[in-house]
């Protein structure tokens, strides 16, 4: 019989899977017989369907895995795919412009829909990459200072979306290349982690809504949602709702409860350090996430990661999706 720890490791950076090699030639096999699917376009509804289907037919360890991390996502709320059939000699030039997204299908890309489409339903929004099912996450000239998805700076710890009622429940992020040094990370910080090391009396105050979160820089909409708690559910086992770069206390003791936290935060954190074929899901529920510093050279070859949303309940945001699409407005 086959259990939990023959599919996968849970370790110090979370759950992880390693395919095997009959494994990886079978999921490639997959995704190229959706490569050239009709209409051969990512956000193509037709095209989306074919894939959802197609992810059941995905190498029975990884779906395993999936659905293992979807009940459960453990005490870091992360998982490592390693050994995805992407090889770095077939791979483009890394992009280089704002907003880059796919929209054509390619190996890569199909990988990361069919593992997001096997955890529940892949989205996105309207303001945000022009609505794309699958974004790139590269450096851009111009910006390496920005707090954004293009930089290269240090990146804060996020809940993805966080200013968003509809915000992700997972995220999924794949590697086709890390940065020359090949050092860069995702900075992964769990609540679950976090939680007994916080103060009862600063528990108490990250449960009230003190807060307000602007949108990030890509979505070019609003300055900030209605006030909100940065702790909520289960008082056991919290979900959490803060972005360290936009989200502000709206009075000195939220403040000072906050700086505590990201303290906390810091300190519980771990590195994923993401190679070529390596895809790490994060549950945006449970988990902040942020990157380390990185030194892009604009020469085709920096870091590139594929990038996809998931939500589990596609009805709770029907009346964000026009035609009960999969782009939020």
């Amino acid at each position: 019989m086959t259990t939990t720890s023959d599919r996968s490791t849970r370790g110090a950076q979370g759950l992880r899977l390693d395919l095997a090699d009959d494994e990886r030639t079978a999921l490639r096999a997959l995704a190229e017989e959706l490569v050239a699917a009709s209409p051969r376009l990512l956000d193509d509804l037709s095209w989306v369907t074919q894939a959802r289907q197609a992810s059941c037919r995905m190498p029975l360890r990884l779906m395993e895995t999936l659905r293992d991390f979807r009940s459960d996502a453990g005490a870091t709320g992360s998982l490592v795919l390693a050994g995805l059939p992407v090889d770095e000699r077939d791979l483009p030039s890394t992009p280089t412009v704002r907003e880059s997204v796919e929209r054509a299908t390619t190996v890569p890309a199909v990988l990361a829909m069919l593992v997001g489409l096997h955890l529940g339903e892949v989205i996105a929004y309207r303001s945000e990459k022009s609505g794309a099912l699958v974004q790139n996450v590269v450096p851009v000239r111009g910006l390496e200072d920005s707090q954004s998805n293009a930089g290269s700076v240090p990146l804060e710890f996020h809940v993805e979306n966080a200013f968003h009622r509809e915000r992700p429940d997972y995220v999924g992020l794949l590697c086709l290349r890390n940065d020359h040094a090949k050092r860069a990370g995702t900075l992964v910080t769990c609540i679950r982690q976090a939680l007994p090391l916080i103060e009862e009396t600063d528990r108490k105050v990250l449960r009230e809504p003190r807060f307000v979160t602007a949108p990030p820089p890509s979505f070019r909409q609003g300055d900030r949602t209605t006030p909100h708690a940065v702790l909520t559910g289960s008082v056991e086992d919290s979900n959490i709702c803060l972005d360290l770069n936009a989200t502000t206390a709206l009075d000195e003791e939220a403040g000072e409860v906050m700086a505590r936290l990201k303290r906390i935060l810091t300190d519980v954190s771990t590195p994923l350090v993401l190679q070529t074929g390596m895809m790490a899901l994060i549950d945006n529920r449970l988990v902040l996430h942020g990157r380390s510093e990185f030194t892009p050279r604009f020469d085709g070859r920096d870091r590139w990661l594929h990038r996809v949303y998931v939500h589990l309940d596609n009805r709770r945001s029907r009346e964000f999706r026009d035609d009960a699409g999969a782009v939020l407005n």
